[in-house]
This record gives C-alpha cells, structure tokens and sequence, in this order.
C-alpha cells in the first residue's frame, strides 16, 4: 500500500460485491454505482492505491467488473474534465489495460446475459441505467454554477469526503483525509447534497420529461414503475375504496407523455370519467394511444390554486408553479399530489425510495393553512405550463 488509510476503500469493495450478491436488486445497483463511483473508484482515478503498478491495475480491473464499467475509460474522461479538455481516442484505443478492462467487462456481461438474462432485463439494466442517472445528476450538482462543495458530516461520512469538491479540484492528488484541512474561509459551498442540486438543475432541462421517455423505452423499467406507483395510489385511496368511495370524475394535470395516474386509476375506478390536461399536444398523441378510448384529452393550462370540475384532481411532480398553494387550495374535494420524498403532506405513501418520491392525498377540509407567512406570499396565480410525469 502507498497510503494504508486506502485500506478502507478497497475494504469497501467488498461489501458492495457482498451486496450485490446478499440483496440483488434494482435499489443496489444503482446505489451501489452511483456510491461506488463518487466514494471509491473516483479516490482510486486520482491517486494509485499500490507501490505495485500490477497490484494497481488488478484492482482497476476489480472496480471495472463490478462497476460495469471499463475504469481505464473513466479515468481518462475524468482527468480531462479536470484539465479542461476531451480525452484522445488515439491513445484510449492505444491502452492496453482498457483493453483488458473491455474485454473483462464485455465478458461478464456475456456471460449474465446467458445465466440469467430475466434477472439482467428486469434488474441489473434498469438499475445500471438508474445507477447512471444518480451519477449524472451528482456530477451536474457539483459543478453548476461553479464548482461547489457539501459540508455535511453525514454526506461526507457516507461518501468518503467526496463533498470537499471545491478542494479536490485544488488539490487533486491530495488524499481525501487531508480535504477538510484545505477548506478555505469563503468556498462556495451547498448544504444539499449534489445528486439533490442536480435535480434542482436539470429539471430546468425537462429531467423528468426524460426518466418519462426512458421508462416508456424500457418495457421491464415501465412495468416497474406502474407496479410502484399502483402500490402507493392504493396505500393511500384503498381504503375509501372499500367503504364504498369511487370518484365520478378525475381530473389528471400533465402526464401525456407517460399516463400512468390515468392508466392506474382507470383501472382502480373503471366507472370515473377521466380528463387528462395537458399543455404539450405532442404528449397528449402519446397518450392517446395508450388510454381507453372514454379517456378525455384536453390540451390545456393550469394554475395552482384553481379549482377543477372533478371529485379527485392530480397534480404532477413535474408542476411548473407554486406547487404550496395547491397544498393551501386543493384544486378538488380530494387532491392527489406528487411529490418529492421528503415532502410529507396529508395521508401519504411512498412510491420507491429510489425514485425520491411519494403521493400526498389531501383535501380541502384539511389543506394545509399552516405555510409560513413568507412561502404564502410567493404565491402567483400566472398562468403555468404542465410538463409530463404525473
């Protein structure tokens, strides 16, 4: 070892192969990537763990198998996106440790796709390609707007001292122990974690609108989602369902590219007559061809705080608008509300804690008056365009 303080790291590898293999499913996966990449295999981008170049390149090819990624690859791109510029193809295709890593990771993929190709479809893709997007949106969080660190002491324990970002890109062979001592008066700095900042900023980008057009591509990952998202509307509407409670009228704000709300609660009421709005005439011909027929589409606005001519409205997490004043003004008797996990509002149920959401059912007898003084006062009655994701 050149830093025996790497002892940790690598020791950590090992628990997440053993979770892997002790929990197999789409959450691991994908958290175990997204930690992996950020606590682990980035220290070990920067900084070689071995007196021993073989030593090191053994423990690369470690990382790429149960990564799935080739980190000869990842390496390259990642100090380049420290220098500022692009990595040259001409010498990737020249390494010949990436070609050990590629043909290792080509393999080991190969060889799943032929042992248990069910559990590669429905698991293993979706939680990669999920895995993925976590590390895309805590790269984006980091950077946005500047390079930015997070001073959190869970973040920080969890992750390894990957929140002393601003440091590292000042000192980027310094060991990750040595960070907070660099910490300097006046760092631009986050009290939320980057994956959350990244949500913030890409939804500027319609994030959510492409999570909507993957899961529709991706059968297994569709079929997923309906699953959660059935579990959590009947958590929170099953039980008026079995007194004997059923809507007339439901009244769905966007969701067109992936009607889902629509999907799943035509199926839990079949007598409700359904209207979907939707401000983007694209979305609502996706949804046409996925809706029944009785199923009415209308390519219309909405703005918080209005009311809607149904006995169950629902509101999307991808709302553009001040989503506390439908929390304050149900737009219906009961109001059905997407939202993010820690949002916790009325009767309530989780979706998946890897999607970071939940459903808020709340009604108008029991809105929410208790928003502070300065929230209530942002809120607008402007006209709001409705994105997709309900």
């Amino acid at each position: 070892m050149r830093d025996r303080r790497d002892l940790l790291p690598i020791g950590l590898t090992l628990v997440h192969a053993g979770a892997l293999v002790a929990v197999p499913s789409i959450a691991t996966v994908a958290l175990g990537l997204w930690w992996n990449a950020n606590a682990i295999s980035h220290q070990h981008v920067h900084r070689r763990f071995f007196k021993r170049r073989a030593h090191d390149v053994a423990f690369s090819a470690w990382l790429s198998l149960l990564l799935g990624l080739p980190q000869r690859w990842w390496r390259a791109r990642h100090l380049a996106h420290h220098a500022g510029s692009t990595p040259g193809p001409r010498r990737l295709r020249r390494d010949p440790v990436l070609r050990l890593e590629l043909t290792l990771v080509a393999a080991a993929w190969t060889a799943a796709a032929w042992l248990a190709p069910a559990f590669v479809a429905t698991t293993y893709l979706p939680g990669f390609a999920l895995g993925l997007l976590l590390c895309g949106l805590h790269g984006q969080g980091e950077h946005a707007r500047g390079t930015t660190s997070c001073y959190g002491r869970m973040w920080n324990t969890l992750f390894l001292n990957d929140g002393y970002h601003v440091e590292h890109h000042a000192h980027p062979s310094l060991h990750v122990r040595d960070l907070p001592a660099k910490r300097a008066t006046g760092t631009r700095n986050s009290r939320w974690p980057p994956v959350l900042r990244g949500l913030g900023v890409w939804r500027s980008v319609d994030l959510l609108d492409a999570c909507e057009r993957l899961a529709l591509r991706c059968a297994p990952l569709r079929r997923l989602v309906l699953r959660t998202h059935r579990r959590a509307l009947y958590a929170v509407l099953g039980g008026r369902q079995r007194v004997g409670w059923s809507p007339q009228r439901i009244g769905i704000v966007g969701g067109g590219l992936f009607p889902r709300s629509a999907l799943l609660l035509g199926e839990m009421f079949p007598r409700a007559q359904i209207v979907l709005l939707d401000a983007e005439p694209r979305h609502l011909e996706r949804a046409r061809a996925l809706l029944a027929p009785a199923v009415e589409l209308r390519c219309a606005h909405f703005t918080p705080g209005d009311r809607l001519a149904c006995d169950l409205a629902v509101v999307p997490l991808a709302l553009r608008g001040d989503r506390a004043a439908v929390y304050r003004t149900p737009p219906a008797a009961l109001c059905l509300v997407h939202d993010w996990l820690w949002r916790r509002r009325g009767s309530s149920a989780v979706v998946a804690w890897w999607l970071l959401k939940r459903v808020n059912l709340v009604s108008a007898e029991t809105a929410d008056t208790r928003l502070p003084a300065h929230v209530a006062a942002t809120s607008h009655r402007s006209s709001t365009r409705v994105h997709a994701a309900s």
